[in-house]
């Protein structure tokens, strides 16, 4: 096994970097303060984009940095999971950048459930459109009445009627719902009780204007809101659709929940890793530069010794995730589900922990806005419930590992 960029890679990753540097962290600050007026308010109706970030968006596709993450050399830019990992490290050094690149979650699963699974017509409708950047999506997964860890327990229904589909159920914690630019979700449910658990359940396409779908709040986290995007809770009341809506057809939910997820999992950590690498940089400079009873903070209170511990641990993580890439690319997520599941939990506790650790240093300043760190702590704790909680991903490791050896 190779892990080496591809020099494909490279190329990108150089003009990456370049933007980044031009367009991206001169405003980073700015970004952060004009989100900062919303994140205090739940009223999503009023959240806007920052007036700037469309034409970044342009710039990005003038450059050719549109749609990194799609294996595809016509609607993305080619690039292997293990091609895409350094840039969306990258992209993970300045939060939420990602979206500037049309590379941002949940977007990007579904884009990937539309391009593997979906119709001529699903993707000429809605495929389309997401690549472009004209709308934003939703995925609807986790309810507030079930322990949704364990998806089986979804009670949302989606049942056949005719020509037609009805969807009955409560969502929350569904990212993106409150963009003003959030067009359509993506509804996990259950459609046939009586056949085997993994098959009972199937994905239907939901435009958010569908009499029936209401919109009843945003949920903030650590008591601040993800504005302009946010995780709202979504209730569905005999919400009907056309059957041609239906992803696959009926019982094939979990078939496609595993080909969306895995390659989704695998981006969210490639990004922690690029925030835990801001973190240390920003923990280091600032214990260079600073003094406290006479000493400068980096030779106080065993501060080196946490920063080769932070090295350490972002290396680790780094192979890691590579390898999950890697190996997604050569055998497919079906045969990858321990690398994926691994570093789910490596990556954002890693993350976690150097944030928390360049908090620290920062003093006062870290628990500000004035350094991207809080973000970076939140975006790593709710990483650890986001996309299966830790335990979840433990229980899976440790499934397939005494699959090897007991029968």
């Amino acid at each position: 096994m190779n892990f080496s960029p591809s020099q494909k890679s490279k190329d990108y990753l150089s003009r990456l970097r370049k933007f980044m540097d031009q367009h991206v962290y001169p405003i980073e600050h700015e970004f952060t303060q004009y989100y900062k007026q919303h994140n205090s308010s739940g009223n999503w109706k009023e959240w806007t984009e920052h007036p700037k970030l469309e034409r970044l968006k342009e710039l990005a596709k003038e450059a050719g940095l549109w749609n990194l993450f799609l294996p595809d050399n016509e609607l993305g830019q080619g690039l292997s999971v293990l091609d895409y990992a350094p840039l969306a490290e990258e992209m993970g050094r300045v939060y939420n950048a990602a979206e500037i690149f049309n590379c941002n979650a949940p977007d990007t699963g579904n884009m990937e459930v539309l391009y593997h699974f979906g119709s001529d017509d699903q993707k000429k409708e809605w495929l389309r459109p997401l690549l472009e950047g004209k709308i934003k999506s939703v995925f609807c997964m986790t309810e507030p009445d079930v322990a949704s860890s364990d998806a089986t327990n979804i009670e949302t229904s989606i049942i056949e009627d005719g020509d037609d589909i009805i969807i009955n159920g409560k969502k929350w914690w569904s990212t993106g719902l409150g963009h003003p630019m959030a067009k359509l979700a993506i509804v996990l449910g259950k459609t046939d009780t009586s056949k085997e658990k993994h098959k009972q359940h199937s994905m239907v396409l939901v435009p958010l204007d569908t009499p029936g779908v209401e919109i009843k709040r945003m949920q903030n986290t650590f008591g601040v809101y993800d504005a302009p995007a946010g995780h709202g809770e979504v209730h569905f009341t005999n919400v009907r659709v056309p059957k041609k809506n239906l992803i696959m057809g009926v019982g094939a939910g979990f078939a496609i929940a595993q080909g969306r997820l895995g390659p989704g999992r695998i981006h969210h950590c490639m990004r922690c890793i690029g925030a835990a690498e801001r973190a240390l940089q920003l923990a280091i400079i600032r214990s260079g530069t600073r003094q406290a009873f006479g000493k400068p903070l980096a030779k106080l209170g065993g501060n080196s010794e946490q920063f080769a511990k932070a090295r350490i641990a972002i290396d680790q993580a780094r192979l890691l995730t590579h390898y999950a890439a890697w190996k997604i690319d050569e055998h497919g997520v079906k045969n990858s589900m321990t690398e994926i599941s691994a570093i789910k939990v490596v990556a954002p506790n890693v993350l976690q922990e150097v944030s928390d650790m360049a908090m620290q240093i920062h003093g006062g300043a870290g628990l500000s806005d004035d350094f991207p760190l809080i973000n970076f702590f939140i975006q790593a704790r709710a990483l650890r419930l986001a996309d299966g909680p830790d335990e979840v991903h433990l229980r899976m490791i440790s499934r397939l590992e005494f699959k090897k050896y007991l029968s």
